[in-house]
Parts: structure tokens; C-alpha cells; sequence
């Protein structure tokens, strides 16, 4: 029995077994724990309300067991995601940058979107905020807590989240940082194989480099 061959394709299907995915209406999203840290209380307390300006709103993307969502095909405009019947969640991560502590948002949406179309299955959007222990240094926030945020297509563009003054407030969905996930979900997550042509920004490959681009200004 040649070992070395067995152990390659026993690796693979490991592999192939964590990269599972099924229907974006049957993601059972994790469960909010309450924060034990700081670094847990902080994100939950400045988490931003979501004002669903496209009709299609954001969905879990992964559960407790790793499984992830499919999305939906990019077709019919926001049909399939005008509702999430299991709730959503919003994802969180959090590092110190350059000595301002920078806290990650990212909501999973289950089609991507392009100049008010629906294109292609699976969208990521996220937005930081940052913060000086604990003076908040970057965001102006309606109702003295939280701003809220839109998903906007600025023209012939992909979608983008943004602060958004005249919208209407939106709605809180639970909060999962990533220490709070399941191993099986952060594996998920740092798939690349998972969500298509979307990329993870709370990954461990995106996370570092994505932070930086909406730095401190």
C-alpha cells in the first residue's frame, strides 16, 4: 500500500468534506454569545443598523457546523433574499492598527450586484470602525451609538456599503466576532473554495490587507 498516496487523497477529502455548502434559507446562524471580553463588548456596542436600500438583505453565511450558503443565482433581482426566515448576522473582527484599535463588520448578502442588477451569486459587504480605548475616532453616529449603513450602487459600480444620513434607522442583527465562532465556521470562512467569486474580508488571507484599505482618514 503506497501510504504517501493515501495520505494525499485522504487530505483532499477532508478537504473536499469542509467545503460544504447548502440553501442560503437553511443557514442556521450562530448563536450571539455574551461578550467576556472587552474586545467582545466593544464590537457588539458599536455594531451599525443596516438599511436595505437594494432589496436584497443579508443572510448568515455559515453555521456552527461549517456548512456555508450557496447563494442564489444572480438573476430576478432581489427575489429569494427580501428576507432572511432564520435571521442574519453580522460578522466581526478586531486588531490594533498603526495604535488605533480597528473593529471589522461584514455582512454576507446572497447575490452580488452591479449597477442595480443582480449578477452573480454571493456578495460580501464591510465597513471599520475605529477606535481610541474606547473614544470612537471615525464614525459619526446618528442616534449616539451607531451610524447606519446602506448598501448602495454608486453608479455602474459593485455594491459598497456606506454611512447614510437619510436612511431610514435599520435593523440590528446579532453579533458574532470571529474569536466567538466555531472552529468549523472560521474554517469555513477561510475556504477560498466557499461563497464563488465573493471574497471573505474577516478572513485570515483578506483581513489584514482589507482592514487597511478603509484606514483611519
Amino acid at each position: 500500500m503506497n501510504i504517501g498516496r493515501f495520505l494525499i487523497v485522504f487530505a483532499s477529502a477532508l478537504f473536499c468534506v469542509n467545503a460544504v455548502s447548502i440553501d442560503h434559507n437553511i443557514v442556521q446562524p450562530l448563536a450571539q454569545p455574551e461578550p467576556a471580553t472587552v474586545s467582545e463588548e466593544e464590537p457588539r456596542r458599536l455594531r451599525s443598523s443596516s438599511s436595505p436600500d437594494c432589496g436584497c438583505l443579508s443572510f448568515p453565511a455559515v453555521n456552527a457546523a461549517g456548512e456555508t450558503s450557496e447563494g442564489l443565482k444572480g438573476n430576478w433581482g432581489s427575489e429569494g433574499c427580501e428576507s432572511a426566515p432564520l435571521g442574519s448576522r453580522v460578522y466581526g473582527r478586531a486588531t490594533w492598527h498603526n495604535d488605533v484599535w480597528a473593529i471589522m463588520y461584514a455582512w454576507y448578502f446572497p447575490k452580488g450586484l452591479w449597477d442595480g442588477d443582480t449578477y452573480w451569486s454571493d456578495d460580501w459587504g464591510s465597513t471599520v470602525v475605529w477606535i481610541d480605548n474606547p473614544a470612537e475616532l471615525s464614525v459619526s453616529f446618528a442616534n449616539g451609538t451607531t451610524p447606519t449603513l446602506s448598501r448602495v450602487l454608486p453608479g455602474p459600480t459593485r455594491t459598497r456599503l456606506q454611512l447614510n444620513d437619510e436612511a431610514p434607522f435599520g435593523d440590528f442583527q446579532d453579533l458574532i466576532t470571529w474569536t466567538q465562532l466555531t472552529d468549523a465556521a472560521r474554517e469555513a470562512l477561510n475556504n477560498p473554495e466557499n461563497f464563488g467569486r465573493a471574497d471573505v474580508p474577516i478572513s485570515d488571507a483578506n483581513f489584514p490587507e482589507w482592514r487597511g484599505r478603509l484606514r483611519l482618514s
